[in-house]
């Protein structure tokens, strides 16, 4: 069985943070239905898609250990998904506006029947953002595909007062926790090229 890590994820954030771990990687995305359920806790639906995300990528490549992950944005009890167009990400970035949210990421290794999974939360804070900010904002497109409509790691990075817990969690992999997993798998750090 190969010990070559498959992450099953399309995010060159995720694949850039592994790398920046020493962990490579064979980027193979799993499709699932990311649909909230009715009644469904942000913190029960982000690891229910990571529990999917992984499964699907294990059944469609037995024997190799995968990783996948998924990250909401929540606020007031909400998930905030990515933007369906100019008007949605104004309004999602207006309510977060000099306010807190919290950032859920979930993180799961698997291999054929086994599979380890942490989610991790961390408290990002906003400064008050005018419209024009936010309208200069989305005018870059950096917000165009990122859940909540902004990037932490990218130019979104000026709006956030202050976060409590793991910012790599809050770009989309909680690095301490994922090394872990790995680990668990026979899968090290610092890896040579």
């Amino acid at each position: 069985m190969s010990t070559e890590l498959l992450l099953a994820s399309a995010s060159p954030r995720r694949r850039e943070l592994l790398a920046q771990i020493g962990v490579p990687c064979t980027q193979r995305p799993s499709e699932v239905d990311e649909r909230v359920l009715p009644g469904e806790s942000p913190e029960a639906y982000v690891e229910r898609v990571t529990r999917d995300k992984a499964l699907a990528a294990v059944a469609a490549c037995p024997g190799r250990v995968v990783l996948a992950a998924d990250t909401a944005v929540v606020h007031g009890g909400q998930i905030l998904g990515k933007p369906r167009d100019r008007a949605h990400a104004l309004d999602m970035l207006g309510r977060l506006s000099a306010s807190e949210h919290w950032v859920m990421t979930a993180v799961a290794v698997a291999r054929d029947e086994r599979i380890a999974l942490q989610r991790v939360d961390s408290r990002v804070c906003f400064r008050r953002l005018s419209a024009q900010e936010l309208a200069d904002y989305w005018d870059t497109g950096e917000p165009a595909d990122k859940a909540g409509a902004y990037g932490i790691q990218g130019l979104g990075a000026v709006f956030v007062d202050r976060i409590e817990g793991s910012y790599s969690a809050v770009v989309g992999l909680p690095l301490r926790e994922t090394a872990s997993l790995l680990e668990g798998f026979g899968i090290s750090c610092w890896q040579r090229p």
